[in-house]
Formats: C-alpha cells, structure tokens, sequence
C-alpha cells in the first residue's frame, strides 16, 4: 500500500486520461458511462487521500519520470491545491449518475461515448493544472481540458451551442496565449519554470528587470482573468453556459473556473508574492474594483434575464466576482472568504444548474414565463432548488452566509466599510432575482405546458438533493471548508513581501 500511496499524484491524472482513451474506443454509451462512474468515484479518495497526508506531514513533491525538480516536471500538493482537488473530484464523483440520464436525453446515442471521453480529457486537464509545479505544464493541461470543453459545449442540442463553442475557443485561445507570455517572461527572468523554483529565483533578478516581472505577472493575470471569467472579460461564459448540455453546464460552473481562480491565487501569493510588493501598486484596489463591478452588474443583468439557465449563468459571473473580491482584500479573514466560496459557490451552483437540467429533462422548457407553478408539480427539485437559492444570496444557516461574512471582515480589518455595505446590497439583488424565480415557481398556478412535470429519476434526484444538503450542511459545520481554507490562507500570507 505504501508504494501506491507514493504514486497517488500521478495516478490522479493517470485513472482520467487512460479512462478517457477506452471510452473513445468505444461506440456504446452504456459501457463508456460505466467506466466514467467507476473513475469519477476513486478520484475522490486519492484526493482525499493526498489532502490528508498533506495536512498530516506537509506537502508532496512528485518528481515525474525521476528527473528531480526543477529540471523535470514536479506534481506538489500542498494544502490549496489538495483542497481545491479534493473538490474537483468530489463535484465529479456526486454529480456524475445526474449524467446517465440526463445525457442519455440531450445527445445522440452515437455520440455518448465520445461525451464521456471529452469530459474525462476535461476532468483530467483541470486537475493536472491544480496538482502540477510547472508553470509550461499548467499551460498543457489549460489545454486539454479547454480543448475538450469545447467539443462538450459543442454537443449541445441547440445549434446555438456551436457558436457559443466558438466564442469560448476564441477567447480561450487568447488567454492561454496571454499565460503562455507571461509563463515565457518567467523562463527568460529565472531560467525555470518550476513554480517554487520561480519564486525562489525572482528576488534575485537585478532590480534594472523589474518593469519585466511586473509585465509577466499583467500577461498571467489577464490570460487567467479570461478563463475565470472576470467581469468585464466574461463574455463567454453566459452563452458556454446557456447553450451547453444541462450536465455539462453543472459541471463546468462547479469546476472550471474554480480552477483559473485557484492558478491566480497560486501566482499572486506563491510565485509572486515574495518579489512583487502588491503594497505598492494598486493590483488590490484594481481587482477589488473589478470584483464590485461584477457583483452588481452582473447581478442586475441577471434581474431581467428571461431563460432560466441564462439567468444562473450570470449569476456565476457575479459569485466569481465574491471570490476575486477576498484576493484583492488580502488579508487573512478576506483570503478566507474567498477560498471558502470557492468551495460553497461550486456547491450551490452545481445544484441550481443540476436542478435547471432536471426542468429540461421533464419539461423541455427553459423560460421563466413558461414554467410558473413547477414547484408544485416537481416539489422535490424545487425545494433543493430553493435552499441552494438561498446559499446564494446568503440566508444565514447556509454555506454563502459563511463565505460572505468573512469577506465582511475582511473588509472591515481593512477600514473599508463601504465594502461591507456593497456586499449586503449586491445580496439583496441576488435575494431579488432569486425570489422572482421561487414566487413564480411556488405561488403561480401551473401552466398547462408543464401539466405532466414530475420530480426526476432518483439517479438524477439524489445528486441534487446530496448538494442541497451540502448548502445547509457547510452553513452550519465550517471545519472542514473554513479549516482548512484558513490554513491555506496563513500560508500564502507567509509568503508576501
């Protein structure tokens, strides 16, 4: 057992990527399901697994092929990255039976395995760039899973989906050539591309380079900014989202851009952190500037928005906008904050946008005026539906409570209590555009389109109650989620200047 615990770091890449060419073997959807579920549901334990060996002796450093780092490609788990992977894994593994159906009545049969195949590319490249020390191979795996994200978004039912596709890869292809700069920059600065080994050289670049470490870190910064989605470089993600298959969608609001998030983090404290003197530039104030942008307009937007999924869509853009606000806060309660609703967003938002699927696969409907009285016809869904709402906003005895108000502490170590305030306002306008959907859903009478609804498959119901549960669960028991975010917060705070 000990000799498998030492491969754990790359067996987490391994299981996805070897799954994933089977399942492209394979021309029946069953089977390629069967494999997927199997893969989806140990990837939670390695992760766990790593997480725990992390917090119990410190981090792992994973030499692949031997070659010791920095002259080979290095996988380092520390207490971030194990977090952030032990969600990735575990929002794989408990929204994955949602997909059996689901995916079964929104692609053609033929296509099946191939879904499974792209969405396992996906998983693997999302986790390769949170477990991976490289800053080049962060960018290859910023490739496979954005490649294969592509091809999912793609594949859904409205041709819509097609264009949609084509504007994620547009804007993908120019972030990930903006992170590839500055990843460049690095390289020519320190002669590394090892992370750690980056930040150990950067201090020791002549002060004359100067102006070239701060244009590496704009390049990174905008490049990441693009595939997280930050307001106003958000363009993509309300058609990605829309016009995606419903678990598609789930999946990618839960993970993907919870990923690019955490890259940044990594760069702004980890490689940079102990070079660049934030203090004295105004990157903070820009970002935090960006992030209120995002809460409010973002929000309104979604206000008037008609379509269902849409509306949710733009809601993501105003919840990132939540998480970047505690990176630009940078201080330990804000920092906190931010990376807990890492956490608490991927949950509530995969369990709207999984109960939005299991409104498509009975109803086929996604406009607002069209589904008026659903809540009685599918009470289950709608009542996970509700709760998770409610995290959004921020009831209390949720997990959204909890991450908003140590982004209210935070702001008020800072002095900045207009931050408080803005946060409390832009709650009330998602409390708006939330109980519009919830008076239209409970309190109209139901329409004669959704007359035959009924609650979903337990395969599709129980993921989604298992998330709304989660909603109510973190809002109550922070240990695990605040524990462990508020290590990882002391630990990047150690390493700035």
């Amino acid at each position: 057992m000990s000799a498998i615990r030492l491969q754990l770091p790359a067996l987490l890449i391994v299981l996805p990527l070897v799954a994933a060419a089977l399942c492209g073997l394979m021309r029946r959807g069953g089977p390629a399901f069967a494999l997927t579920l199997l893969v989806s549901l140990l990837l939670p334990f390695i992760a766990g697994a790593m997480l725990w060996q992390v917090l119990e002796s410190g981090p792992i450093s994973y030499a692949m092929g031997g070659w010791v780092p920095p002259f080979g490609i290095e996988y380092r788990v520390d207490v971030l990255n194990g977090f952030v992977l032990v969600l990735i894994s575990l929002v794989g593994a408990v929204t994955m039976p949602f997909a059996w159906r689901s995916v079964d009545f929104e692609i053609t049969c033929e296509r099946e395995a191939w879904f499974y195949c792209m969405y396992l590319l996906c998983l693997a490249g999302l986790l390769g760039i949170a477990i991976t020390g490289d800053a080049f191979n962060a960018f290859v795996f910023l490739e496979i899973s954005s490649l294969a994200t592509y091809v999912l978004i793609a594949l859904g039912h409205d041709r819509r989906a097609l264009l949609a596709a084509f504007q994620y890869l547009i804007v993908g292809t120019i972030g990930a050539t903006f992170y590839v700069i500055g990843a460049g920059l690095l390289y020519l600065l320190t002669g590394s591309l090892n992370m750690v080994d980056v930040a150990a050289r950067l201090p020791d670049v002549p002060a004359a380079q100067t102006s070239a470490i701060i244009t590496a870190l704009a390049f990174i910064t905008v490049g990441i900014s693009l595939k997280l989605a930050l307001f106003p470089l958000h363009a993509w993600l309300p058609n990605a989202y829309t016009y995606a298959p419903s678990w598609v969608t789930a999946f990618l609001a839960a993970t993907a851009t919870k990923v690019a998030i955490y890259l940044l983090i990594r760069y702004y404290f980890s490689v940079f952190g102990g070079t660049v003197n934030f203090a004295a530039l105004p990157i903070g104030e820009f970002v935090i500037a960006l992030s209120v942008a995002a809460m409010f307009v973002a929000s309104l937007v979604a206000v008037f928005e008609p379509n269902l999924k849409r509306m949710l869509a733009y809601s993501s853009v105003a919840q990132i906008g939540y998480i970047t606000l505690g990176i630009g806060l940078a201080n330990q309660a804000g920092l906190t904050g931010g990376l807990v609703h890492i956490v608490n967003h991927a949950v509530m938002k995969a369990a709207l946008f999984l109960a939005v699927g299991a409104i498509f696969f009975r109803t086929g409907l996604l406009q607002l005026k069209e589904l008026s009285g659903i809540g009685r016809r599918m009470p289950l869904t709608m009542i996970a539906f509700a709760v998770a709402g409610f995290g959004l906003v921020g009831v209390p005895g949720t997990s959204g409570f909890i991450s908003k108000w140590y982004l209210a502490i935070g702001s008020y170590e800072k002095g900045w209590w207009i931050l408080v305030f803005l946060i409390l306002g832009s709650s009330l306008i998602t409390f708006v555009y939330v109980g519009r959907v919830l008076e239209l859903f409970f309190l109209r009478e139901p329409s004669a389109q959704i007359a035959e609804a009924s609650d979903p498959p337990l395969s599709m119901l129980l993921p989604l109650l298992a998330l709304a549960a989660a909603t109510i669960y973190f809002g109550i028991d922070t240990e695990w989620t605040v524990g462990i975010a508020g290590t990882a917060a002391s630990a990047l705070l150690g390493g700035v200047r």
